[in-house]
């Protein structure tokens, strides 16, 4: 039998180059491996939890499901779908609460980390976060969940959830496991010492200066990566010349990247071709998605029909698993 593999990413807009290597890539070769159920979701109630303005959030839901679409997700191989439009998450999200206890989510670190950054706008969906996470996994019933590292805990949870449930109600959920593959992070190019982040790294400078954008023309990313941080003694890598080196781990061509290397243990590099030849090699990687992207956000139904027919596709599952839920809470349904 497939195994059957859950994951979503919130609806916050434009994607960078992180995203793409730490976690759409690897949804691409999951969906085309063929041994895998996927479901892959857009979060857009997640992203009600932190300050937001209507027009940026349906922009940035679009923004999103193009980027997947256009990096290869393929509806007829996998379940693409808004997490809105599939209400069974919220109505599970809602059960998960009643069994979960206050310490438990306030003991979360990112409810921690985003109260510390939202003080003026902590509200309890941002609290409540986990338990809707666990819903949106377990309405699947899957066996791996793949996530950042920064998502571990959530899993736990999610896992702790589905024990809890089991022990009282009966076996209805399997616990998951979360699927870690080598762990991958790409830095911003203006601050090596952070992850590359859309929002910005230096409230000063242009939002997103230190991420390159799945979308950014090459000039953009000529531009970008000229500016990229390289400061080094010679004598070993600095975060911003290692991080530089990872990415031409993956867009490199072999010749390239044993060229650069020989070149850096010589001490003769220049930083200026390394960025250039970087810059080339993105550019081009990304040629073809730049053109699909454009192509469907010029035909925003098209996206929106995808994501409904996927929304479908995914009810079925997640009406069936709440149905299984309600009646062993004891929940009345329909006559």
């Amino acid at each position: 039998m497939k195994e059957t593999i859950v994951s979503g990413i919130r609806a916050s807009g434009r994607l960078h180059i992180g995203n793409y290597l730490g976690a759409l890539k690897q949804f691409v070769d999951l969906q085309n491996a063929g041994d895998h159920n996927c479901y892959f979701f857009i979060a857009d109630l997640h992203a009600l939890t932190t300050p937001f303005e209507p027009k940026e959030l349906s922009q940035n839901t679009l923004e999103v499901a193009a980027d997947y679409l256009a990096a290869g997700i393929d509806p007829d191989k996998a379940t693409f779908f808004l997490q809105s439009q599939v209400m069974e998450h919220v109505e599970l999200g809602w059960i998960f609460n009643c069994l979960t206890s206050l310490g438990e989510l306030q003991r979360m670190t990112q409810f921690k980390d985003k109260s510390k950054q939202h003080r003026e706008t902590i509200n309890g969906g941002l609290l409540t976060y986990p338990t809707l996470m666990a819903a949106d996994i377990l309405l699947y019933k899957p066996t791996a969940v793949p996530v950042g590292d920064d998502q571990t805990q959530h899993v736990e949870l999610t896992r702790d959830l589905a024990r809890k449930f089991n022990n009282r109600f009966g076996q209805t959920f399997p616990e998951p496991k979360t699927f870690l593959r080598k762990p991958l992070r790409i830095m911003s190019l203006s601050d090596p010492m952070k992850k590359m982040s859309k929002t910005g790294d230096d409230p000063s400078a242009p939002l997103g200066a230190g991420a390159l954008m799945l979308d950014d023309p090459p000039e953009e990313i000529l531009r970008k990566l000229k500016k990229a941080l390289t400061a080094t003694d010679a004598k070993e890598k600095s975060p911003g010349v290692a991080n530089l080196f990872l990415l031409l781990d993956h867009f490199g061509t072999k010749d390239q990247i044993k060229q650069f290397s020989e070149q850096q243990k010589k001490n003769t590099i220049k930083y200026s071709e390394l960025k250039e030849t970087l810059a080339h090699q993105i550019a081009d990687h990304f040629g073809k998605f730049r053109t699909k992207k454009t192509q469907l956000l010029n035909n925003p139904t098209q996206i929106k029909n995808t994501l409904v027919t996927g929304a479908a596709k995914a009810q079925k599952i997640a009406s069936q698993t709440l149905s299984e839920v309600k009646q062993k809470i004891g929940l009345l349904r329909s006559p």
